[in-house]
């Protein structure tokens, strides 16, 4: 049996008043059933304990999508609808495990310092597009969004110059009610057919980035079949850039309402570390994407819950949860140890966590160095947010120095 209540919307329980509504449902009711923008009803996890169980337990997994007969070679074409990409994106056990082998050594905390200096001459020259611009300015357009989509367009090796298209297709594939559906299922098939392109170019004149090796491990050692591949390289496309946009422009936000905490930082630029491990814990990016499948009847937080039930892992509630983290509404940038579930756990870790983290602290770092001054040019309540997305973020951030 599921527990029996009226589902509230995922809506009711998102927005500035969230911290409060979690921490009231992690008390009341730790399993609440939800009802997501779709129409779909769901189970909602709050409790630091379950949610790690629900991210890490084998009896939760994604819908699973068995390996198909294609093979590296055969044509890939279009799919007839966004499960099928969605499914292969998020599939789990071996095959899963196949796929993240494929990539897993671009995304090295090694290989991902190697590529700092490139990061901050990133963030360097748009440091310098932000004083050409003039206070005040739009942080999301001039910083965060150009950041994080050059970073991964340089490690798959993709160019720079389709960045534009990239974020129209982006904004699209994450919507919830944003878009309308036919929308975002063109901006799928658009992004599948550019991969498609991307890959024949490899094939011809393979480089030194991450798709040229993937191009290597599907046609010379098999490892994956067509689909996976253009699969595989939008979805790195798409996780590699939008969310760390998000982290950057909530992040600095954060940082702005808190300008005791930003002298903190700027007594002690070591703090950046962990002021970054901080802002991912308590700005969580969302739970809407975080959702698992009970592969079989079990119990979790002393409720029951049926086989085939939809459950979400409320990330955002599990990083204020007071069994874990003290005085868990207050940010606090020296934060130690800060377990936070931001970047998932077990099997789906996110790939891109080290790249992350040093794109954020590497930007956020030198915003503080470079801009000592810097604060919000409007109210913190007029801040625009993103709505209809599975993802929180930031419409603009406007700033003043």
């Amino acid at each position: 049996m599921t527990p029996a209540s009226t589902p509230r919307t995922i809506e009711d329980l998102m927005g500035p008043q969230a911290p409060a509504h979690m921490r009231r449902l992690r008390q009341e009711q730790p399993v609440c059933p939800v009802k997501l923008p779709n129409g779909d009803e769901a189970l909602l996890v709050t409790r630091y304990d379950d949610v790690a169980a629900v991210l890490s337990d084998p009896r939760f997994n994604r819908t699973f999508n068995p390996r198909g007969t294609t093979r590296a070679g055969d044509r890939a074409t279009p799919p007839a609808d966004l499960g099928q990409i969605t499914r292969t994106l998020g599939m789990d056990g071996p095959p899963h495990r196949t796929l993240r082998a494929v990539v897993s050594k671009a995304f090295t905390a090694r290989r991902v310092e190697s590529l700092r200096p490139a990061i901050q001459k990133h963030t360097d020259n748009l440091i310098e597009d932000l004083r050409r611009h003039g206070s005040p300015a739009d942080l999301v357009s001039i910083v965060a969004s150009p950041l994080p989509i050059r970073v991964i367009c340089e490690l798959l090796g993709v160019p720079h110059e389709d960045s534009e298209k990239f974020r129209g297709w982006s904004d699209r594939t994450l919507s919830v009610t944003s878009y309308p559906r036919e929308e975002v299922v063109t901006a799928w098939h658009d992004l599948f057919a550019y991969f498609g392109e991307q890959v024949a170019l490899k094939r011809e004149q393979p480089g030194d980035d991450l798709l040229s090796d993937m191009v290597a491990a599907s046609d010379k050692e098999e490892r994956l079949t067509e689909l996976e591949l253009v699969y595989l390289a939008t979805g790195l496309l798409i996780g590699g850039h939008e969310s760390t946009i998000n982290a950057i422009s909530l992040g600095m936000w954060r940082l702005l309402e808190h300008p005791a905490e930003v002298a903190r930082i700027h007594a002690d630029p070591s703090l950046i570390v962990t002021a970054v491990e901080e802002l991912l814990r308590f700005q969580t990016l969302g739970d809407i994407d975080r959702q698992r499948f009970t592969q079989e009847d079990l119990e979790l937080g002393g409720t029951p819950i049926q086989a085939g039930q939809m459950v979400m892992a409320g990330v955002l509630s599990a990083n204020r949860d007071e069994r874990y983290f003290t005085d868990p509404d207050r940010l606090d940038v020296a934060r130690q140890p800060n377990p936070h579930l931001s970047f998932g756990l077990g099997p789906h870790f996110c790939l891109g966590a080290a790249l992350a983290r040093v794109e954020l602290q590497i930007v956020l770092g030198t915003l503080l160095r470079e801009f000592p001054g810097m604060r919000l040019a409007v109210p913190s309540d007029q801040v625009r947010r993103k709505t209809g997305l599975m993802v929180s973020g930031l419409e603009e951030l406007l700033v003043a120095w």
